[in-house]
């Protein structure tokens, strides 16, 4: 067989390794945080419509029942853990939770998080070591006791949640803001170690999505139409446009990509 010939077949070889089997989360298991409402709700569904179990992490029990429904629905197993992710040693009280539901851990999706808004000047302490220790803290102690399960087995995902303020300063939200610089931080460090181990880690960077979070700036008709303008794609995005980024994350299908902080933002970074 000719150089040229041998090059063909190996490409063609290649383009036969990918099918759409690369997207099926079957038997994986997932720990989604904040999993119970919101854009949570919809990692873990959509991590569930592709075949994976899900255990969910929660401070509260609000949207648990809807969420249950949702993913059983999908006939997938789901179980629930109210925890104070601040707390100390709760990282491996989460990881052995899930290890003991169900024998394995694939994914870990760091969705958990709130925000504090206030003008730079009327700051508090508080609210910043509340973010920090919410947003970036648990991220890190998590994602750290996460690697180690995945790092025996030889791999895993690990999906944090961004935001645009991962690559913007915003307003009024200086803690949110360093929270989610960090998370990309994170993300990258994490990515750079954990590949020899063969677990990828990436970030999602939610756009202006429709989301209780998000709901005083959509109600302030100024801001509001000040976003507007900024998005390309001329509308707020819906929780839905975020779930099959998630998917691609946890699957197969996305084994070369690492370290990535990946906008879904209908355009808003390029205006």
């Amino acid at each position: 067989m000719s150089k040229q010939s041998q090059e063909i077949t190996e490409r063609e070889n290649n383009l036969n390794h990918f099918s759409m089997a690369n997207f099926s989360l079957k038997n994986k298991v997932a720990i989604v945080t904040g999993g119970n409402r919101g854009l949570g709700q919809a990692y873990a569904v959509a991590l569930a419509e592709a075949g994976a179990d899900v255990f969910i992490v929660s401070s509260s029990q609000n949207g648990w029942a809807s969420t249950r429904q949702l993913i059983e629905n999908k006939h997938r197993q789901v179980e629930f853990m109210q925890v104070d992710l601040t707390t100390a040693n709760v990282a491996d009280t989460v990881i052995n939770g899930a290890l003991k539901r169900f024998g394995h851990l694939d994914i870990l999706v760091n969705n958990a998080g709130m925000i504090k808004r206030n003008p730079l000047l009327e700051s508090k302490d508080a609210d910043w070591d509340q973010v920090i220790s919410i947003n970036l803290s648990a991220v890190y102690h998590l994602s750290l006791a996460a690697a180690k399960v995945m790092a025996k087995q030889g791999s895993g995902k690990i999906i944090n949640i961004g935001s645009m303020l991962s690559f913007q300063g915003g307003k009024f939200i200086p803690s949110y803001t360093a929270s989610k610089h960090g998370v990309a931080g994170l993300t990258k460090s994490f990515a750079s170690e954990l590949a020899a181990h063969h677990i990828q880690v990436n970030a999602i960077a939610p756009g202006y999505i429709k989301t209780a979070n998000t709901a005083p700036i959509r109600a302030d008709v100024s801001r509001n139409q000040e976003i507007l303008s900024r998005i390309p794609a001329g509308h707020w995005g819906e929780t839905y446009e975020l779930m099959g980024t998630v998917v691609f994350l946890a699957s197969a299908a996305s084994n070369y990509v690492n370290g990535q902080i990946l906008a879904v933002d209908g355009g808003y970074l390029v205006r």
